[in-house]
C-alpha cells in the first residue's frame, strides 16, 4: 500500500507539471492591439508583416501577386487559410496558394487545398495549405522547414484575358499548431532562418526595406525546450517507483519464527 500511495502522488506530481506545458502548447492571437494589415506587398521585399491568429486583409486586381510574411518556430504546424472574393462578373479561374521559407525554398503543403478553381458564378474561393512540422535543425541539402519568416503569395494561376485586371478582395490568416516533443530533434540552429525584409508602411522604394521584426510570442526558442523532458523524466520516475513497488512485492516477510537464526 505504501508504494502503491507513492505512485499515486507521483503521477499527480507529474500530472500538474505537464498541465501549463499543454495549456500553453497552441499559440494565441497577439495581445498588443495591433491593428490587422489591410494591404499586401507585391513581392518577397515587400510582403506585409501578419502576427498568427491575426486574419489580414487586402485588395487587388487579377492578375496579381499577394505577399504576406509571417513568423513559425521550432515544433510548430503552421496553417495558412486565404479566401478570395470575386468580381460579380468573372470567367473560370484558378487561384493557388504557395508558402516560402526565409530562404525562400518554396514548401510543400502536408495537405489542404492549395489549388482551386472558382466557377463563373462563384462569389468566392478558399484555399488552404497544412505545412510539415517546423524543425529545430536540418540537414543542409534537406528541404525540412526551419524556424524563421515564412512567406505566402496569392495569385490567380489561370485567367482569362478579359478578367485580368478585375478588383478581388482576399483575406488571409495563419494559425499553427504546437505538435511538442515528438516533432523534438537532437539539434538545433544558432540563429532562425534569414529574418527577410520588410517594407516600412507607405514607403514603396526599394531602399526603404529593413529587416523584418516579426518573431513568435516569447522570442524564438530554436529548440532550447521541450516537453520530452518532461516526459522523461516521468519515465525515470516510474521506472524506479516500479523497482521499489516490485521489492516490496516479493522480499516476503521475512525469517519465519520456526527457523532458528543461522
Amino acid at each position: 500500500m505504501r508504494a502503491v500511495r507513492a505512485l499515486s502522488a507521483a503521477l499527480l506530481t507529474l500530472g500538474l507539471a505537464a498541465a501549463p506545458a499543454a495549456a500553453d502548447a497552441s499559440p494565441s492571437p497577439s495581445q498588443d492591439g495591433t491593428a490587422a494589415p489591410t494591404r499586401a506587398g507585391t513581392s518577397f521585399r515587400t510582403a506585409a508583416e501578419i502576427e498568427q491568429g491575426q486574419p489580414a486583409t487586402a485588395s487587388g486586381s487579377t492578375g496579381d501577386y499577394l505577399y504576406w510574411s509571417f513568423p513559425a518556430d521550432t515544433g510548430q504546424r503552421p496553417t495558412v487559410e486565404a479566401t478570395v472574393k470575386l468580381p460579380e462578373s468573372h470567367a473560370s479561374q484558378t487561384w493557388q496558394i504557395d508558402v516560402y521559407d526565409g530562404l525562400r525554398r518554396r514548401q510543400a503543403c502536408q495537405y489542404g487545398a492549395q489549388t482551386r478553381t472558382a466557377a463563373a458564378d462563384a462569389s468566392s474561393v478558399r484555399l488552404a495549405c497544412v505545412l510539415r512540422t517546423v524543425r529545430a535543425w536540418s540537414e543542409p541539402w534537406a528541404n525540412d522547414p526551419l524556424p524563421g519568416t515564412y512567406y505566402v503569395r496569392l495569385t490567380a494561376t489561370g485567367i482569362a484575358t478579359a478578367d485580368l485586371g478585375l478588383p478581388v478582395g482576399s483575406e488571409v490568416r495563419v494559425d499553427a499548431r504546437d505538435i511538442g516533443g515528438s516533432a523534438a530533434v537532437d539539434g538545433s540552429l544558432a540563429e532562425p532562418l534569414v529574418p527577410g525584409l520588410a517594407t516600412k508602411p507607405g514607403e514603396e522604394r526599394e531602399d526603404a526595406a529593413v529587416p523584418a521584426g516579426l518573431e513568435p510570442e516569447g522570442g524564438w526558442a530554436s529548440g532550447r525546450w521541450s516537453d520530452r523532458w518532461v516526459w522523461t523524466a516521468a519515465g525515470g520516475i516510474l521506472a524506479a517507483l516500479a523497482g521499489v513497488g516490485g521489492y516490496a512485492l516479493t522480499r516476503g516477510t521475512g525469517r519465519p519464527s520456526r527457523v532458528p537464526p543461522a
